[in-house]
């Protein structure tokens, strides 16, 4: 890998883009009668947080060549994600419906996707040579993989390439039982992912599923899970966790703890009492590590600045985090008190 990191050059993110449908003041849908709308998806929310944050940052995607792909573009191209390798196709994008809890009462979601315009991106849709240049991380999650063979494939065409190139890939494996559709083992194709990744944004349940274990999720089983997942995945060098401990929908607290390979880290806990909105918040972490990763050199300030990202995105509706790095480094500062600025 690379030792010195190149400030200059970008990020690149590869993932679906949604349409999130959802009635507003925490109404349950049958209460509704409108809703609102945004653009949003795990490694776009990932892209548009970069760039807020000041770094040039490329999404790669397809979108619906219609009036609803138009708009998914203009979005991206409002939050300064660089949209030049974005397909237009004749197939619908992807959607989803969110009911917002609140207190005891759980959000809900239900997906639209199956036949979606990301599901249909093939290898040949991409340029990963072109594309690649003048980049020095690569992000992915565990959703692209699960949405269709041909997204696992080209995903896996990208990072192999990244691997020849000598690109830092950060993958956030999350696995979701419910997309693998098409036949592959989840767990599988995530391990082959990963041994072409090298850093690893994720917990014990993680680790667990792609490697079949049963590691315990307190401190000792995650250190354990990361020794296991760094011999069993020579490539990854380091693991990134974000601990969430929910009191209610409306009330969460969260911390983070890593693996570097050589030591175990935890940061403080934070609590966020009154929640507008948790979609977003593992991307806002992703993000938060991404950041940090490319400007400090040490891990425990790393990991201070993800947890801090992640707690904000709790505070603003939508899916995408809308803070930048000083408002991030407020919070690592110990300013949580919220007060007027004037």
């Amino acid at each position: 890998m690379k030792s010195n990191l190149n400030q200059k050059a970008k990020v690149v993110t590869f993932g679906e883009v949604l349409m999130r449908l959802s009635p507003s003041d925490n109404r349950k849908f049958q209460q509704a009668h409108q809703l609102d709308f945004f653009f949003g998806g795990t490694e776009m929310n990932v892209a548009a947080s970069l760039a807020y944050f000041g770094l040039e940052v490329q999404h790669i995607t397809n979108v619906s060549d219609d009036i609803v792909g138009n708009a998914a573009m203009a979005s991206l191209r409002k939050f300064g994600i660089d949209i030049s390798a974005v397909n237009k196709v004749a197939h619908p994008l992807g959607l989803y419906f969110l009911e917002v809890g609140s207190a005891m009462r759980s959000s809900q979601i239900a997906y639209n996707r199956l036949h979606s315009a990301f599901a249909n991106i093939t290898p040949g849709q991409v340029d990963w040579n072109t594309i690649l240049e003048n980049c020095d991380y690569l992000h992915w999650s565990g959703i692209s993989p699960a949405i269709s063979e041909s997204a696992y494939l080209t995903l896996k065409e990208g990072l192999e390439i990244a691997q020849q190139k000598g690109i830092h890939v950060t993958a956030d494996p999350a696995y979701r039982s419910n997309l693998w559709k098409y036949g592959k083992s989840g767990p599988e194709v995530l391990k082959n992912l990963v041994d072409l990744s090298n850093i690893f944004i994720g917990g014990v349940n993680e680790i667990n599923e792609i490697l079949d274990t049963d590691h315990s999720s307190d401190d000792k089983g995650f250190v354990k899970a990361s020794e296991n997942l760094i011999r069993a995945s020579p490539g990854i060098t380091k693991v990134f966790d974000k601990v969430r401990n929910g009191v209610s929908a409306s009330w969460q607290k969260v911390y983070g703890r890593a693996w570097t390979g050589e030591k175990f880290i935890t940061t403080s806990e934070l609590e966020v009492t009154d929640v507008i909105d948790r979609i977003g918040t593992g991307d806002a972490f992703a993000a938060g590590l991404l950041y940090g990763l490319r400007n400090f050199e040490d891990d425990l300030q790393v990991l201070n600045f993800s947890i801090a990202a992640c707690a904000l995105k709790h505070t603003h509706v939508g899916d995408v985090n809308l803070v930048n790095v000083e408002e991030v480094q407020e919070v690592v500062n110990g300013n949580v008190s919220g007060r007027i600025k004037r």
